[in-house]
């Protein structure tokens, strides 16, 4: 029997939103194994001086507890 437990995360980039998953994803990958997937909650686009400056994403990570 498997047992698998979410976590929570907030991401950014200055890259766009596809790099703020893959940079959450790999931070998280630093401390937690067994990661097997990521939904993506929501968006955010920080505007500074009338433009997109920054992406922001909240994930939810799944990964299988040992």
């Amino acid at each position: 029997m498997a047992i698998a437990k979410t976590i929570e995360v907030i991401a950014s980039s200055t890259q766009g939103i596809e790099a703020a998953v893959r940079d959450g994803i790999g931070k998280v990958g630093e401390t937690v194994t067994n990661i097997e997937g990521a939904w993506v909650k929501d968006t955010k686009a920080v505007v500074r001086d009338g433009s997109v400056a920054e992406w922001r994403v909240t994930m939810v990570i799944t990964f299988i507890v040992n």
